[in-house]
């Protein structure tokens, strides 16, 4: 597959309005496709760097896969694949990654959901990609919290100047099941107020910034390809 081919293809998987399902039920040609070029699913996010941080990201220096700690929920495998604008892996290259607990907690900070977790550091964590581009986390599902819909959040550092922020999202239908039928997300006593089609950052981010879930026993799991442009700045 000339790079053309590649990059036409990461364009029109990233606009396809199929990835907003984040369900993993995929046309065949647009999984073969997929798997032609490389890439772990169909599900892709042209990453902006422009997308906001938010205001609970710092980097622990924990180079590890599960990021759990103590924190329970229900198991997420989740794998980011890191890819240029010719759909070419990255290999080395750095994602960060963190999100809030079941109870809409972040680790390290005094919080408007009502924790202080100052001096921890769960759901946090930093791994480098293989020569496939790809990371793995092992986490739980993240939790919500008042004017937000369910995310996770990720950077993607190529070099120094290079530093690349997103957002990562589920199907609202998922989400709203764990919230109302499993532990400990049940045990809240409010429900969240926003859902997909109302967060701003969401729409933001666009339909490729949903990943693509799958139900395995007692755990999901969840890919997403980043394409990146290595230029930018």
């Amino acid at each position: 597959m000339q790079h053309l081919d590649r990059r036409q293809l990461l364009l029109c998987l990233a606009a396809s309005p199929v990835v907003a399902a984040g369900t993993g039920a995929y046309p065949r040609a647009a999984r073969a496709q997929a798997t032609t070029a490389g890439l772990i699913t169909p599900n892709v996010c042209m990453v902006m760097p422009e997308t906001t941080e938010g205001p609970y990201y710092f980097d622990p220096d924990l180079l590890c896969a599960d990021i759990t700690e103590d924190r329970a929920g229900s198991t997420l495998n989740l794998a980011i694949q890191v890819v240029d604008a010719a759909c070419e892996p990255l290999a080395n290259a750095r994602v960060d990654l963190w999100h809030c607990d079941a109870e809409g907690n972040y680790s390290g900070y005094r919080q408007n959901a009502g924790g202080d977790t100052r001096g921890e550091t769960f759901l946090r964590g930093t791994q480098l990609t293989d020569t496939t581009g790809v990371v793995r986390f092992d986490t739980i599902y993240p939790g919500w919290y008042p004017g937000r819909t369910t995310h996770i959040h990720y950077k993607v550092f190529l070099d120094e100047a290079t530093i690349l922020t997103s957002q990562i999202f589920f199907p609202d239908a998922l989400s709203e099941y764990l919230y109302r039928n499993v532990a400990p997300y049940n045990t809240r006593r409010a429900s969240r107020d926003t859902l997909n089609t109302r967060d701003s950052i969401a729409a933001a981010v666009g339909d490729g910034g949903y990943a693509a879930i799958r139900e395995q026993t007692g755990r999901h799991t969840a890919e997403l390809v980043v394409g990146v442009d290595p230029g930018a700045a």
